[in-house]
């Protein structure tokens, strides 16, 4: 039962082998024949007076055989390491097959080069393969030192350590590289205690490490005993003299949160080489010293040493964490005029920094010139589509990569996120339908992306149903999901969800309180909201940070308690931030609270002078009160300060493709019926009463902030979908806006005399439409209305 345990859970106890360990590591070696034994194809048949002259006994007719069955052994293995060399791994394998089944003699190099190339090609199953011939012959067993160790090193390339202890206990001999292979293995697979007790045996059988021995342990070992053995060990042997050596040492250093000892280290280095600079750099790198790491580089740069593609790519990705992007331009430009960008590992970076810079025409002109592809390219260019808000580009790329390669973990993640943004949710059932085809592992992260995905897209019930066949339910898929609650308004439910999630042992976290809160202020729960924050500090020891308060004053404010909402401010024992102050500026936008508003608003510009969100709110209040020349002041300074809104943009998703709609976008082939069809509802609400102008506004005042904060996207898409739609099929919009009152009383109006539900999706709120009545209760819209 022990052998079983250690199997399913940890590495192999290294005191269960039987170990054969001999001293004579170096002695001259020759590899042997391994023979299969093997009978002629045919039998030679000749006149008995022939036989009598050519076979004169039987010996020298055993012989004979011997003598052609070896020649022709030795041309189907030269064959055979031919193919090997050309890198054609699938006819060395068939090859190889068919020397089997005629029990033919496979020479030792020749395994040696088939293991080597599973090893490059990454072909662990050939790998296993071979490893089952070499293991049917009697005369390979216990195995050499030259074979064994190049299957070592294929094992533990491939991450197979279990497998790589089984071939080293097989080996009549061990030299240093086999133990050097073995204590990295355990090491970078995560056996820390194995590879360490593994180095101490070295030591026991009386090997003596070399160099190698020691990068092994540095780069894989971050026990911080077994590190002060290894550098004394280091300079007691006189091998701190060693270039590799000393880079291993500041890696380590680095490792382990000691960099300053690792800069020692590089300070004293006679020589320094690319990779010394490259390991001060990540060492940087690793502590989040971005700025240092490029400091480092330009000094590399000084002294004359040529950085190579890591040195690059590092360089790079420091140039993306701290904004630098004319550095980062300068890389680009460097990396182009010598070659670099051959290099996927560059390309990819340049990719990472230019998406996440906000440059991404320069990302995709870099990954449209790069001459190779791989799956981290795709991924990290569809990731800054995602960053950049261009979710219709994002699918566009993950379904063109479907074509070309399979996409990983990390691609899907991104795909289904992209989803759930812009509410895609055809795409999204798609994805997961991918996931559940290709067999990746349902856990994670995977789970709770597709439950967002579900609740952003408003299918509450379907998110409910995944949820509860999740195995493994974590204080994340409880959030999101009490999140989904909250953005329906349905205080109540989440707060029964919260109180089933204690009941499962889950402890709550500080998120888990922010969508309580959440929940509470969308349903208007004050006493609920009030008992919930009181009892997340004195049940669970959890501080209210700044967007605790900042929902507990949009919970007060939406209930009308303006005055409570400002003392609560006043009392906050931690500076308020601008999301606090702007739940405040929200509520005095409902309940037309100019002067309230005003204050907020002079604490915000001050906070937060370039959030354009802001302004917009700003405005929406002044606009609400009809002070227009407030309105004009405001989008005068946002002129100023070089701000500008978006273009409003909605997405809809008909037959699984998602169309894209901007304001005052006439370029799409179906206009003409779109706007037919919106005319011909405008016609109709006018004659209920409701006065239109020529565009389809009411008031002057609200026309021009519909036009500035809206664009009327959505009611575009919801034209489109009526024409493209079978009667009866709810419509989905999500929007980037917000959703002014005149398109929130166009698309009531469309959702009663359609008898369709239409459900947009913008920057703020869910709005169900069904039979002339929204879910919002029109909480942040007045004036005249046609119901």
């Amino acid at each position: 039962m022990a052998g079983i345990a250690w199997m399913n859970s940890r590495a192999p106890p290294l005191h269960l082998l039987d170990l054969p360990l001999s001293t004579h590591h170096h002695l001259p070696f020759h590899p042997p024949i391994l023979t299969f034994s093997r009978l002629p194809n045919k039998s030679r048949t000749l006149p008995c007076a022939a036989r009598r002259r050519q076979e004169p006994s039987a010996a020298a007719e055993a012989s004979s055989l011997s003598t052609t069955h070896d020649t022709d052994s030795h041309d189907l293995n030269s064959q055979l390491r031919q193919l090997c060399l050309l890198g054609r791994l699938d006819e060395a394998m068939q090859l190889l097959g068919s020397m089997r089944e005629d029990r033919a003699t496979v020479e030792e190099e020749t395994f040696v080069s088939l293991v080597r190339l599973c090893e490059m090609k990454r072909a662990l199953e050939h790998g296993e393969t071979v490893h089952a011939h070499i293991s049917a012959s009697s005369s390979c067993v216990p195995l050499s030192l030259r074979l064994g160790n190049c299957m070592l090193s294929m094992y533990v390339r491939l991450g197979k350590v279990l497998n790589a202890w089984l071939v080293f206990g097989k080996m009549k001999e061990r030299d240093v590289f086999s133990w050097n292979v073995m204590v990295g293995g355990y090491a970078k697979s995560g056996f820390l205690e194995e590879a360490l007790n593994l180095y101490h045996q070295l030591l026991w059988v009386g090997i003596r490490p070399d160099v190698y021995t020691v990068i092994a342990a540095c780069t894989s070992l971050d026990d911080e005993r077994i590190g002060r053995e290894i550098h004394g060990f280091v300079l007691v042997t006189g091998m701190g003299v060693e270039t590799s050596v000393q880079n291993a040492l500041i890696q380590r250093y680095a490792n382990v949160g000691r960099l300053q000892v690792g800069i020692e280290v590089f300070s004293r280095m006679n020589l320094r080489d690319v990779v010394s600079w490259t390991s001060l750099i990540s060492g940087y790198i690793r502590n989040n010293m971005h700025d240092k790491a490029v400091e480092v580089y330009d000094e590399m740069r000084l002294v004359g040493v040529m950085p190579d593609e890591i040195t690059l790519a590092m360089v790079i990705l420091s140039c993306a964490s701290v904004g630098l992007l004319e550095k980062g331009i300068q890389l680009h430009e460097f990396a182009d005029k010598n070659g670099f960008t051959s290099c996927i590992i560059v390309c990819n970076t340049l990719i990472h920094m230019y998406s996440k810079l906000k440059c991404i025409d320069r990302a995709v002109k870099v990954f449209k010139e790069m001459q190779e592809k791989n799956v981290i390219s795709w991924t990290t260019m569809i990731m800054g589509f995602h960053i950049n808000h261009k979710s219709f580009e994002a699918l566009n790329f993950f379904r063109q990569m479907l074509c070309k390669l399979k996409p990983n973990y990390v691609t899907v993640l991104v795909a289904i996120s992209t989803c759930a943004k812009f509410g895609a949710l055809k795409c999204g059932k798609e994805i997961h339908a991918y996931v559940l085809r290709n067999g990746f592992s349902f856990e994670g992260f995977l789970p709770n992306s597709l439950l967002d995905l579900y609740v952003r897209c408003s299918r509450i019930d379907t998110a409910y149903n995944l949820f509860n066949t999740m195995k493994c339910k974590d204080v994340a898929a409880w959030n999101t999901l009490i999140a989904g609650y909250a953005r329906q308004g349905c205080g109540s439910e989440a707060i029964s969800l919260f109180e089933e999630m204690k009941d499962k042992g889950v402890v709550p976290d500080e998120v888990t309180f922010v969508t309580l809160l959440c929940a509470c202020s969308k349903s208007r729960m004050v006493n609920e909201g009030w008992q919930i924050f009181l009892n997340m500090t004195k049940e669970y020891s959890i501080i209210p940070n700044l967007k605790h308060y900042a929902c507990m004053v949009d919970l007060l404010g939406r209930a009308g308690l303006l005055v409570e909402a400002n003392e609560f401010i006043e009392k906050m024992p931690v500076k308020p931030d601008a999301a606090v102050w702007g739940a405040l500026l929200g509520a005095c936008r409902i309940h037309r609270c100019v002067e309230l508003g005003e204050k907020a608003a002079r604490y915000i510009l001050e906070l937060e002078p370039h959030n354009i969100g802001y302004y917009i709110l700003i405005c929406n209040v002044y606009a609400e009160a009809g002070r227009w020349d407030e309105v004009a002041k405001v989008r005068r300074l946002m002129r100023d300060r070089g701000l500008s809104v978006d273009p409003g943009c909605s997405w809809v998703e008909v037959k699984g493709q998602v169309h894209a709609f901007l304001s005052g976008d006439r370029s799409h082939p179906l206009t003409r019926e779109i706007h037919a069809v919106l005319n011909g509802f405008y016609e109709r609400m006018e004659a209920t009463g409701y006065k239109m102008n020529e565009v389809g506004l009411g008031s002057e005042i609200e026309g021009s902030k519909a036009e500035i904060f809206c664009g009327h996207s959505e009611r575009l898409a919801v034209a489109f979908s009526l024409i493209n739609t079978v009667p009866g099929t709810p419509i989905w919009v999500t929007k980037n806006l917000f959703m002014c009152r005149s398109c929130h009383d166009a698309i009531k109006f469309i959702s009663r005399v359609v008898r369709r539900e239409i459900t947009v999706r913008d920057a703020e709120h869910f709005h169900h439409f069904k039979d002339g009545v929204c879910s919002c209760e029109d909480e942040r819209y007045s004036g005249n209305s046609f119901v």
